[in-house]
């Protein structure tokens, strides 16, 4: 009896070790690219309930607003930034990256398709400051390019302003375009 509860305690404890050092390999998973998503992420939680002084405009008609968002209404403002995240599968040989001077861009690849064209981080010792990215996408009957801008403060290393712009264009029908920017209070 004692040699059987004896083996079951160390077959739990075998078990235990192999779960832990499986979920070590998963975090220290490195990604191809910036992880934009995960960036975003942290960000966002770090926005939650804070007001933004947004302005809206669509084909050149302009509101202004006041207001105060939460965590998951940040999400959602920053939509553009989470669909541009390049860290897929199949994206894998897609970009080059290059690093010049405080910058990182992931460009595509001439022949490689994606609606991601561009990723660009300004980096402040180690840290982003400002992710710019560009995105197109189109067939015969549509075309959507969209742009995104955030800039980070360097003091309270929390967002200051962004930007994000989106034209789309259907055949037959005038392009509509909308563009959305905030500075945050």
């Amino acid at each position: 009896m004692k040699v059987k509860f004896a083996h079951l305690i160390i077959l739990l404890i075998v078990g235990c070790l192999a779960c832990d050092s499986a979920r070590k390999e998963v975090k220290m998973e490195k990604l191809p690219y910036f992880d934009l998503k995960g960036f975003m992420d942290l960000e966002v939680a770090k926005l939650d309930g804070v007001s933004v002084s947004k302005v809206s405009r669509i084909n050149g008609n302009e509101k202004s607003a006041e207001v105060t968002l939460s965590s998951q209404e940040w999400k959602e403002e920053f939509q553009a930034f989470y669909e541009a995240d390049i860290n897929k599968p199949s994206l894998a040989l897609s970009y080059s990256t290059n690093a010049y001077f405080e910058y990182l861009i992931h460009a595509l690849l001439p022949d490689e398709k994606g609606n991601v064209k561009e990723i660009k981080i300004k980096y402040n010792k180690d840290y982003p400051s400002s992710i710019t990215f560009k995105m197109k996408n189109e067939n015969l009957f549509f075309s959507t390019a969209t742009s995104g801008e955030f800039y980070l403060n360097q003091v309270t290393q929390k967002l200051d302003h962004y930007t994000i712009e989106t034209t789309q264009k259907v055949v037959f029908m005038k392009p509509t375009n909308i563009k959305i920017s905030g500075v945050v209070r």
